[in-house]
């Protein structure tokens, strides 16, 4: 399925590949600042998980794609399909989980985690802290369905953070917004909804988790459970505000996944 993913190879041929991935309504155009910084002495990998940026969107399966796993397999897939071993995988939001999934998947191909902005679950449970109430998840999903422009607008400064740099939600909405909007409805089903708290014990890679401040999406409690629930796995706090450092603080982004690599 790799040939519908809009797949980008630049860098170093013979480098260790590091290959990123966005998040929810994203493309591969998020990691722009933050990529070609790699390209000195790595093999660096961008893509667009199908439906999404300049992926084949005939290629969108509501069946395979109703649980991250699909995802997770289509990474899988795309690794092989480059002859890619050893991989740093540099996971944005829930793709953080879709790098666990894909690891478990096949633990020979992934050789390292970068966690950015994590969570193993959105919705709080018992004494486990997501950030969302039931409620308030089931009010989001309800508005997304219900008008996918307006909560694209509504959602993308909350998630974005930096209200003193505008440009930076306007770029999120406008991503969102051309997103195909049953995608983004069954997306969000999916990210939102999932519980990977489980599918943590059994990562064996070195994990970096990335946890900005004031993040909305990935509150610190979150980031915290992941990182106490990857053994031996390396925390690392941003002072990037919001949940798309990745955008907001390129440099420092770029910097912490160095001093882990």
């Amino acid at each position: 399925m790799s040939t519908g993913n809009d797949v980008r190879v630049s860098g170093v041929p013979d480098g260790r590949p590091i290959v990123f991935a966005h998040g929810y309504g994203c493309d591969q155009n998020m990691w722009r600042f933050v990529a070609p910084d790699f390209e000195v002495d790595h093999k660096v990998v961008t893509f667009d998980f199908v439906g999404f940026g300049q992926s084949d969107l005939s290629a969108y399966d509501p069946d395979r794609y109703n649980s991250l796993r699909g995802y997770a397999a289509d990474v899988v897939q795309l690794l092989r399909e480059l002859e890619l071993t050893d991989v740093v995988f540099v996971g944005h939001s829930v793709s953080a989980m879709i790098g666990v999934l894909a690891h478990l998947q096949a633990p020979d191909l992934i050789g390292a985690l970068v966690m950015v902005g994590p969570s193993a679950r959105y919705v709080d449970d018992g004494d486990y802290t997501g950030g969302f109430s039931r409620a308030a998840i089931s009010e989001l999903l309800d508005n997304l369905d219900a008008n996918h422009l307006g909560w694209s607008a509504a959602m993308a400064p909350v998630i974005m953070g930096n209200p003193d740099r505008p440009e930076l939600a306007q770029e999120l909405t406008n991503s969102f917004c051309r997103t195909h909007p049953d995608v983004a409805r069954q997306f969000a089903r999916v990210a939102f909804l999932s519980d990977n708290r489980a599918d943590l014990a059994g990562v064996t890679a070195p994990t970096l988790v990335l946890q900005c401040s004031e993040d909305v999406i990935a509150p610190e409690p979150a980031g915290r459970f992941v990182h106490e629930n990857v053994a031996g796995s390396a925390f690392t706090q941003l002072a990037a505000t919001g949940h798309c450092p990745n955008l907001s603080a390129p440099e420092e982004t770029t910097a912490a996944i160095r001093a882990f690599l």
